[in-house]
């Protein structure tokens, strides 16, 4: 990680509040977590941002988490037009039709049990390995798939933000 200013970050500490605002949300749909984040601007480095990121998600309730699950598609199904989550879901974009299908079936039994999309930081995870994911995670206890999913929230977060802040 990066302790200096990049002119991403610059460009990012100067917009305005409401364009600040709107990039945030791309980032994480959660509203507390935009607000907290905004909140702390001007940051001086790209380590500054990430860590206030990280501080917003360990204080997010289970009504923002929520918020923050629904701007994500699930896995194997990335939003038609956004490159983001087709970048995300990279590892599900040469899956084979059987894992599709095994995958579609898993969504669907854990959003069942759980009441939202399986969420998981996709971004370098074969479709294998997403499968073996909601696999080993569906057994899982509502409370202990909660902070995990608050676990994988904030590594996408990482990953946006640093995006969003690199050099041009």
């Amino acid at each position: 990680m990066t302790t200096s200013s990049t002119p991403g970050l610059a460009r990012f500490n100067t917009l305005a509040a409401a364009e600040a605002a709107a990039a945030l949300h791309e980032v994480c749909a959660s509203a507390a977590w935009c607000g907290s984040v905004l909140a702390h601007r001007p940051y001086d480095g790209t380590e500054a941002l990430l860590l206030a990121s990280d501080a917003a998600m360990a204080e997010l309730s289970a009504q923002d988490l929520a918020e923050a699950m629904a701007g994500h598609p699930p896995i194997g199904r990335p939003e038609p037009g956004d490159p983001a989550s087709a970048r995300e879901q990279r590892g599900m974009a040469g899956a084979s039709e059987g894992l599709r299908a095994e995958m579609l079936e898993l969504n669907l039994a854990y959003q069942e049990r759980f009441g939202h999309v399986f969420l998981i930081c996709a971004t370098g995870a074969t479709g294998e390995q997403m499968r073996d994911a909601v696999k080993a995670r569906i057994g899982n206890s509502p409370e202990q798939e909660s902070e995990i999913v608050r676990i994988e929230l904030g590594k996408i977060n990482r990953i946006r933000l640093t995006r969003l802040v690199q050099d041009s």
